[in-house]
């Protein structure tokens, strides 16, 4: 973020991007930028300047795609055997935004899709696939968590302070920090984002339901607004490619990608459901991948 001087001299943060008033001095919003460099570095500087601004746009047009599904799927109804249902895009949202704010750059090669909110990692963190370990110690998020309008008493939202732990986060998360180390490397050329935001439970024991189980009739509302929103993440993001993790994710990911210049695959699910991911998860996928050139 630029530092700025506003009109009256004060230092502040910048907060907004528009034309300069004055020739040679680049402001944001109604500021200039302090020491803006002039002469031969110039252009340099300017072409800086603007991938900062364009990063920024990135972030804030996934905010904003984001904040659209939230509200869609907030008007969603589902009949039972669902009880109930979790939206972690509008209690745990300051989690999510933080998470789009901090990786949701631009220069992304690869989008990797998850389907929902596992009841122990997105629905406590609001980051996909966000076992709490890495979410709060890979990532470094870590924020105030709220609580769904309607909470099945056999799993509570205890956000970051949860003790229960997602297997299927702890594989993935573990599996890219292994081969990338630091978050921001993994970051820096890839993202990862659920294709549907919301958890559903049944029954007393709150049994988790995947969307895939939905009757046609609530799924064909719910996969509208989701193939939109992860098609909209396609745009804004202009990856190479798309890969679903699990099948059903590989389904609608090639669904929303359709017409799109971005090539689409898929990969094991970390599931331990899966037998076969009981089976060197990693190194699976890690060939899977190599198979389809997305890494080498």
């Amino acid at each position: 973020m630029a530092l700025i001087r506003n009109r009256s001299g004060k230092r502040q943060r910048s907060q907004g991007f528009r034309k300069g008033q004055k020739a040679g001095r680049p402001t944001l919003g109604n500021e200039t930028i302090i020491g803006f460099p002039s002469g031969p570095n110039k252009s340099h500087h300017f072409r800086q300047l603007t991938r900062i601004l364009v990063q920024m746009t990135t972030q804030q047009r996934l905010i904003g795609a984001a904040k659209t599904l939230a509200a869609q799927a907030e008007k969603l109804r589902f009949a039972p055997p669902v009880t109930h249902v979790y939206n972690p895009l509008i209690y745990a949202w300051s989690a999510h935004e933080e998470y789009l704010a901090r990786f949701g750059g631009a220069g992304k090669r690869v989008v990797f899709a998850g389907m929902n909110p596992g009841p122990f990692g997105m629905a406590q963190t609001g980051v996909p696939f966000g076992e709490i370990a890495a979410v709060r110690d890979w990532m470094k998020i870590e924020a105030a968590i709220g609580h769904p309008a309607r909470e099945h008493p056999r799993r509570p939202v205890r956000g970051f302070a949860c003790e229960k732990s997602e297997v299927s986060g702890r594989r993935l998360w573990g599996f890219f920090a292994q081969r990338f180390g630091a978050a921001e490397r993994f970051f820096a050329r890839h993202f990862v984002v659920n294709y549907c935001p919301l958890a559903f439970m049944e029954g007393e024991r709150g049994a988790n339901r995947t969307p895939d189980k939905l009757p046609a009739a609530e799924a064909e509302g719910l996969f509208q607004i989701c193939d939109a929103h992860l098609r909209a993440v396609l745009e804004i993001l202009q990856p190479e490619w798309i890969i679903g993790v699990g099948a059903f994710a590989g389904e609608r990911a090639r669904a929303a990608a359709g017409g799109l210049a971005v090539k689409s695959g898929r990969m094991l699910h970390p599931s331990p459901a899966s037998p076969a991911a009981n089976r060197d998860w990693a190194g699976q996928v890690t060939a899977q991948l190599q198979t389809l050139g997305v890494w080498k």
